[in-house]
């Protein structure tokens, strides 16, 4: 996630974790290929069906397995609750020395870590980051037949009263989805305590919810959302991303086109137990390289509307590191840091 359009510097510490991890994976050599993998793999979408985690994860588990890279049988399990604080206590507290068990996570693993209410004792720290392999960014929509045809009458009535206007999102107060919906009225003055805002376990419930006019607008990945501006169900106000994207969005403007100083990318990767060998995370650091240049992966990034943004373990953890004081910047501004 970015909130603003900087330029990071290099600066030592992630110099080291890239050392750290290309020593790691050199160490790691061959001699683990006889030993590992020897079991079917599980990966796990933190969320219900039909969101970013879980199209990503159910993606990730078909190129592996079609193309080969992985000869094991890979299995996408989804354990939904509390935007993946719940996942992620029991995987920290099982799975920790099961090399098999991998998931997919994105800013959700950062945001309620740092936050203050319903936030999780554990991040990205107890796991292993294997690699980022994508890049999404944020929406506001709402039903096709709404009223609201720019985002600036939904934000003018969330401004005369927001506990007449509902906001919704695939994911706990506090995290991504929640961030996302009220970054508009924030950036407009808006308290953000005061916009009215309903978690749902997963995107695809977000977006039932207000085809169901159960919503008067959402906050989610705009990827989410490309088979319903195709099939007329919703109208989309505005993207995080930076610039205008191409595509079925290119006529979808940006925040920064309507006045508003405020960006926010979703980053999608896949992560591992914090009790992996080397050799175990090294395997994973070259299969999921090989993946992010293969011919079948980068098609499917187009079919879900995502952007290739493939960074190796050691830039993956390096990143991340830069990234938490990013949240916790943005949290701080928002009153909803620990």
């Amino acid at each position: 996630m970015r909130l603003k359009s900087a330029h990071w510097k290099t600066i030592v510490a992630s110099a080291l974790v890239a050392v750290s991890l290309t020593a790691c994976a050199s160490n790691g050599g061959g001699g683990s290929s006889a030993d590992y993998p020897k079991k079917p793999f599980i990966i796990t979408a933190p969320s219900g069906a039909g969101g970013g985690w879980d199209k990503t994860a159910r993606s990730l588990a078909k190129v592996l397995g079609e193309t080969k890279l992985i000869e094991q049988t890979i299995t996408v399990e989804n354990k939904p609750g509390g935007g993946g604080t719940v996942f992620l206590g029991e995987y920290v507290a099982k799975d920790s020395d099961d090399p098999y068990k991998l998931f997919v996570s994105s800013p959700p693993l950062l945001i309620n870590n740092l936050k203050k209410e319903g936030n999780s004792p554990y991040g990205y720290k107890d796991v292993t980051p294997l690699a980022q392999i994508t890049k999404d960014f944020g929406a506001i929509a709402v039903n096709a037949t709404s009223k609201y045809n720019d985002l600036a009458a939904l934000i003018a009535d969330i401004k005369a009263d927001p506990t007449k206007v509902t906001l919704a999102g695939g994911s706990a107060p506090g995290s991504m989805d929640h961030l996302i919906s009220v970054l508009p009225a924030f950036k407009s003055g808006v308290d953000p305590k005061t916009v009215k805002y309903l978690s749902y376990d997963g995107g695809g419930e977000a977006i039932a919810a207000l085809l169901g006019n159960n919503a008067d607008a959402i906050g989610t990945d705009i990827s989410s959302l490309g088979s319903y501006l195709k099939a007329g169900k919703i109208k989309i106000l505005a993207v995080t991303s930076n610039e205008r994207l191409g595509g079925d969005f290119k006529d979808i403007p940006t925040l920064k086109e309507q006045g508003l100083d405020a960006e926010f990318t979703i980053w999608r990767g896949v992560f591992g137990p914090k009790n992996m060998t080397k050799e175990q995370a090294a395997f994973w650091d070259s299969k999921l390289k090989e993946l992010s240049e293969n011919e079948t992966w980068q098609k499917e990034l187009t079919a879900n509307d995502w952007a290739s943004d493939y960074k190796n373990a050691a830039d993956f953890k390096a990143f991340l590191d830069e990234q938490e004081g990013d949240v916790q910047e943005l949290l701080t501004a928002l009153g909803m840091q620990k």
